[in-house]
């Protein structure tokens, strides 16, 4: 059996019996009781100066031992702008950003002794949307924007427009200028969208040593140290960060925010501190998906060649830009990623308002500019009046066909992908008669993601009795890559079972840089890093059994828990044996593994403020979604969804199904239930269970999916991440099946039932964005 084959299996995760019984512990399980308990004062305004900031009546309340304000931690941080303070000095920019942390014995006690604390703010018009923000003459949210630290280069910024990443490739105004072509224009509206892991935020900081250490509820602990060093001016080595089991993320913990604010309570007071978001915390000042605006024209022959594409999309990344410069960046690959295109020019910014920051939320952007480019699709399709299915066939991404970028893809994926959806839909049949006299629709979308790589470390250690110790920076969010992909492909190269195999907690004491768990790098990422690992040990084991067998160590297999001479099944000796005898003779045997980045190549001048230049690992979908319509009450009912993804290779089908079934799920919330309203003071309104409207269980439906195996990957055994990329055509099929059983072109998310019926009955206005798309040609900054 190669390694491979002894890798693919259906494994169970070992964590759910404990997480079902509630044994596991999370970081807010591990109190103590020297512990102090941290709250925090919030501002109550969206913007304003402030004016006058006094804790020293707090100071001297009952169990009060210690008050963080900005100056103690003075700096700025961010990702490619450090425009981010850890408490607000001298303006407020939204309601419910942090001003003090306090410190005390009980959470009671901290609680109480915020009422004592004076704080005077001089309150500013608030710029509550983005219409706001670029309007001429517009309050700039961030005066001394110039001055800020610039951590990437290359983006256009310009006052309220923290970022612009764009891309052009070939001359886009001869294509929309030709005589012998249809310009269709659409514009799109989506909203916020919350993260909701059942686990808030919460971070346990201790001063030992003169070190911070940190235990988290995050996904990436290199993050959560290096800004922590940054904002208390300590070399990043002098934060220590581990992660207990993480209790749901979906990229709300892709950050830091709160983690830093424990380690330097710790340090003002000498104890142990905790500080836990309350949900209500949690849901009106974390991360959300942020809310969008999209506008995309193309430019068309008679027989459907796409010979020119331009889009401006306008992402609000509220106060700070945070991960939305980051996230510029995926506008040119999603937009410009499934279909085949001659000239491109995509542009992508992110605009300070004066609202919670946004953030990364599963596939990021690409969820709703999948949803802006397949309505876009089947409005082309309806004006030159040809098949949505057969256009999306013709026109998809083949084998060396170019990128946005100037990448050349390899292989052709989508198009065999389409067809093998039309298998799937023969095989298990439509619904239509389920309808029962609603309005019926079906539609198919395509959507292209990537697996974002980045760098990775693995260390595995053998033990005694045979078992192997996997040491990385990789964190369980809940999503099993810890404990299903890494072990089962860790025991498929040293000839182990997946149970032998000991996933260690993440501890960037013990283990190398890593991104973060998130954009679906953990099996390809760590995994890539541990087959390296793999291989050193391998090598010292087989070195070793050869002098013990006096056999060549390329006769040597491991198979079994036994290092066995080839073609000689049951010879040989355990691995426990072997281990024993080197630890004995030579030292323990251990190995360490990287990976990074392939780096894809990309044209020269293509991709200007961009993060990721090109898709080391491209990955596709294929939804379809059935959907009923009722036209007195505007409710949508999903009759049947369908999927089929692009997974590489499936080293464990039983994980990737649930994965898929979790994934649709959460898109069903996002296209149809889950809505987010900003307030006139800058408040999320919709900041409990109580208000915001999830998915419920009969809300569900099961998904059938087919997984598609074979497409080229730079992946460990040819896989490709999957759990990020099961959302990414939800909104996309619903909306496009929203769209056919109304008759009615749909423009915005989520497709609420009072949206559907305005739809129906011809009162909800179209979008209309003169500020994105005044001048095409002229639309960038630089």
């Amino acid at each position: 059996m190669d390694d491979v084959s002894a890798t693919v299996m259906d494994l169970p995760r070992r964590d759910a019996r404990d997480k079902l019984r509630g044994r596991t512990k999370y970081t807010n399980d591990r109190t103590s009781p020297d512990m102090l308990h941290a709250v925090l004062l919030r501002s109550n305004v969206p913007s304003g100066r402030i004016v006058r900031l006094d804790v020293s009546a707090a100071l001297v309340c009952p169990g009060v031992l210690g008050i963080a304000t900005g100056l103690d931690a003075p700096g700025n941080y961010g990702i490619g702008i450090a425009d981010h303070p850890l408490f607000a000095t001298d303006v407020i920019r939204y309601n419910g950003e942090p001003i003090a942390a306090i410190a005390a014995e009980t959470e009671a006690e901290a609680r109480a002794a915020l009422a004592a604390i004076i704080l005077e703010v001089e309150p500013l018009a608030p710029i509550l949307t983005m219409a706001e923000a670029l309007a001429p003459g517009a309050r700039l949210l961030h005066e001394d924007w110039r001055s800020y630290d610039v951590l990437s280069e290359g983006g256009a910024r310009a006052g309220n427009i923290a970022w612009e990443a764009k891309s052009v490739r070939g001359d886009v105004d001869a294509a929309f200028a030709r005589d012998d072509v249809t310009i269709i224009e659409s514009c799109f509206t989506v909203g916020r969208q919350s993260h909701v892991p059942f686990e808030p935020r919460v971070a346990i900081g201790s001063w030992e040593d003169g070190r911070a250490h940190i235990e988290a509820s995050t996904q990436v602990p290199w993050t959560v140290r290096n800004v922590t060093g940054r904002v208390m001016q300590l070399p990043p080595g002098r934060v220590r960060v581990t992660v207990p089991p993480v209790g749901g993320a979906f990229g709300l913990k892709f950050d830091a925010s709160i983690e830093p604010i424990a380690a330097l309570l710790a340090r003002l007071t000498g104890r142990k501190v905790m500080i836990e978001n309350s949900r209500q915390e949690e849901m009106a000042t974390c991360l959300c998906r942020e809310n969008a605006e999209i506008a995309i024209r193309s430019a068309l022959t008679a027989d459907g060649e796409i010979v020119g594409r331009e889009a401006v999309v306008l992402m609000d990344c509220g106060a700070y830009g945070g991960e939305q410069i980051f996230l510029t960046t995926m506008t040119s690959h999603t937009l410009g990623g499934s279909y085949r295109l001659g000239a491109v020019r995509l542009v992508s910014r992110a605009v300070y308002t004066n609202t919670p920051p946004n953030g990364a939320f599963r596939a990021c952007n690409g969820v709703y500019n999948g949803f802006a480019l397949e309505r876009h699709t089947d409005e082309i399709c309806a004006a030159l009046d040809i098949d949505p299915l057969e256009f999306r066939k013709r026109n998809v991404l083949g084998n060396g066909d170019l990128g946005p970028t100037g990448q050349v893809f390899e292989g052709s994926v989508l198009r065999p992908m389409l067809e093998r959806m039309e298998v799937l839909r023969a095989t298990t049949g439509t619904v239509e008669e389920k309808a029962d006299r609603r309005l019926y629709g079906r539609a198919t979308t395509v959507g292209t993601w990537f697996i974002f790589v980045g760098p990775s470390a693995a260390t595995i250690n053998l033990n005694a009795d045979g078992s192997a110790t996997l040491v990385t920076s990789g964190v369980e969010i809940g999503s099993g890559t810890m404990m299903q992909s890494l072990p089962q492909i860790v025991a498929g190269q040293l000839g182990l079972r997946p149970e032998q195999v000991v996933v260690r907690e993440a501890d960037t004491d013990a283990a190398g840089l890593d991104a973060g768990v998130g954009g679906g790098r953990t099996t390809v990422s760590i995994g890539a890093a541990s087959i390296d690992a793999s291989a050193e040990v391998r090598e010292k084991l087989l070195r070793t059994a050869s002098e013990m067998l006096q056999t060549a160590p390329e006769r040597l297999v491991l198979r079994e828990g036994r290092v066995e001479i080839v073609d000689r099944p049951g010879s040989g000796i355990s691995i426990p044996t072997v281990v024993a005898h080197a630890q004995a003779t030579t030292g323990p045997i251990s190995g360490t593994g990287s990976f990074t980045a392939k780096n894809t190549p990309a044209m020269s001048g293509c991709a200007m403020g961009h993060f990721i230049d090109a898709l080391d690992i491209p990955v596709f979908v294929v939804h379809e979604a059935e959907v009923a319509v009722d036209a007195d009450t505007g409710h949508v009912e999903v009759l049947a969804y369908r999927v089929v993804q692009d997974v590489g290779r499936a080293l464990n089908r039983r994980a990737i199904m649930g994965q898929i079934q979790g994934g649709v799920v959460q898109g069903l919330g996002y296209a149809l239930h889950e809505e987010i309203t900003i307030t006139d003071d800058g408040r999320i309104a919709q900041d409990s269970f109580e208000t915001y409207r999830l998915p419920l269980a009969q809300d569900v439906v099961p998904v059938v999916a087919d997984l598609y195996e074979g497409a080229p990957s730079m992946g460990p055994l040819g896989t490709k991440g999957a759990g990020e990329v099961p959302i990414l055509a939800v909104g996309s099929a619903i909306a496009c099946a929203v769209a056919r059983a109304i008759g009615k072109p749909v423009s915005q998310l989520p497709l609420t039932p009072p949206r559907v019926l305005q739809l129906i009955h011809d009162r909800e206005p179209a979008p209309v964005h003169p500020h994105i798309a005044v001048s095409w040609a002229a639309n960038t900054l630089g």
